[in-house]
């Protein structure tokens, strides 16, 4: 069996016992050069979502008749795929790319289509060049409806003079201190303000029949617009010119080696393992795989200790262990494990996809490692574990934690009064918190 703390720490916990002993960097490896094997039966794309909301809206309709099955597919079809994936550092990748380019239900109207941006924007780049997966995000109705650059309009376009409207600085904001370059790049007020300019008209056509991204020229600020020292034309091209700048910047590169360094590895990244990732975002162009698969060679000086778990990641991982889910469930059934799955996250402080802000969630033991967090884990894992009638309790743990499994667990265990009582010990020992 391979390492389990690599497959812990590089997915979201072991599912079974059949997996092949292999060298981590050829099992990171394989997972990114094969196709993404998720299968999303049934969901709709982000047009279908822009229409329901437009309908909605329309007909003033109360309690989200149209989103809310479209929410509910998501859900279900993202979660049950978590719990069973056999590509788990595929999936990992993706989940951390969405939190890093966070959209939240709790603000701007996403919940149409916020299902249809991880798939759209995130899933399909997570193995492709960092600028092109900004691109998409920056592009899509998801981000632009998140950070509010459909109400972004150019104070001397048409139609700035005619209803003197002004530009909206979010997007470009966070474009600029959380996606790209940082606050380490030096960037000034003015130039957030000239790179809001830059995206005026990217907005969103809700009228077509087919709603999606529109450049509306009449809302663009026109002339050229200087950024970090760089002259951009008018017009969208001027936008893409933008986005390909910050999207392989050399300070965009150092910025996400250092998040995916402390994602993967260790709260406090090590400026040695932050340059080697660097340098390799830098020596390939920004391209994602390359930089994800090099994680594998930090992994050895990292291994003490691990990562915390997030509820997302802990809750997962609890469900992997006891092999729940498999068939695709059913967005209407309250029991099937994508529920289970969405609402152990909410109970446990991390409700999906609702980030408080764009910085999304945090990545750190700090963020969930409170007194009362830990308690809420050891009362959900109790009540998931009254329903778990097969297996070994030993077996499991051996499985899920190998030789990270501590005699004193493992004592306790033994002794417990009961299956629940031991697998309750399990879930909530301090090296389970941990991959």
């Amino acid at each position: 069996m391979r390492l389990v703390s690599a497959i812990n720490r590089f997915g979201w916990g072991q599912r079974d016992s059949n997996a092949a002993d292999k060298p981590l960097r050829e099992w990171l490896s394989q997972q990114l050069d094969e196709p993404d094997a998720a299968i999303f039966m049934g969901l709709v794309p982000c047009s279908d979502g822009l229409i329901a909301l437009r309908e909605q809206r329309k007909n003033k309709m109360q309690g989200d008749p149209l989103v809310k099955p479209i929410f509910q597919a998501e859900v279900t079809a993202q979660l049950d795929n978590l719990l069973v994936t056999a590509q788990p550092f595929r999936e990992r990748l993706a989940w951390f790319w969405f939190n890093h380019f966070t959209v939240s239900l709790r603000q701007g109207g996403t919940r149409s289509v916020i299902g249809a941006y991880m798939r759209e924007a995130i899933r399909p780049h997570v193995t492709g060049r960092f600028s092109d997966m900004l691109l998409a995000v920056m592009r899509h109705p998801a981000m632009l409806m998140y950070l509010d650059n459909v109400s972004s309009v150019g104070p001397f376009s048409p139609a700035g003079r005619r209803n003197h409207h002004g530009l909206n600085e979010n997007l470009a904001r966070e474009c600029l201190e959380l996606h790209t370059v940082s606050p380490a790049a030096g960037y000034s007020q003015a130039d957030v303000t000239s790179f809001a300019a830059i995206l005026t008209g990217w907005s969103i056509d809700m009228k077509a029949e087919q709603p999606g991204f529109v450049f509306r020229e009449k809302a663009h600020e026109p002339g050229v617009k200087t950024m970090m020292g760089q002259d951009f034309p008018e017009g969208e091209d001027g936008g893409l010119q933008a986005l390909h700048f910050l999207g392989t910047h050399p300070q965009t590169y150092r910025h996400i080696a250092s998040q995916m360094v402390r994602h993967f590895l260790s709260d406090t990244p090590s400026p040695q393992d932050i340059n080697h990732l660097t340098g390799v975002l830098g020596e390939s162009e920004g391209n994602l795989r390359e930089a994800s698969v090099a994680l594998a060679d930090l992994h050895d000086r990292n291994r003490a200790d691990g990562k915390f778990r997030s509820p997302l990641d802990y809750a997962t991982a609890v469900m992997r262990a006891l092999s729940i889910g498999g068939e695709p469930g059913q967005s209407d059934e309250p029991h099937a494990p994508a529920h289970q799955l969405h609402a152990a996250c909410a109970s446990l402080g991390q409700p999906l996809w609702t980030a408080p802000l764009p910085n999304g969630w945090g990545d750190t033991a700090a963020d969930w490692s409170a007194p009362a967090d830990m308690l809420a884990r050891a009362d959900w894992a109790w009540r998931m574990a009254a329903h778990v009638r097969e297996g070994d309790p030993m077996e499991i743990a051996s499985l899920a934690l190998g030789p990270q499994l501590r005699p004193q667990t493992r004592l306790a265990m033994r002794h417990a009064g009961s299956r629940q009582d031991a697998l309750t010990l399990l879930f909530s020992s301090p090296e389970f918190q941990r991959r």
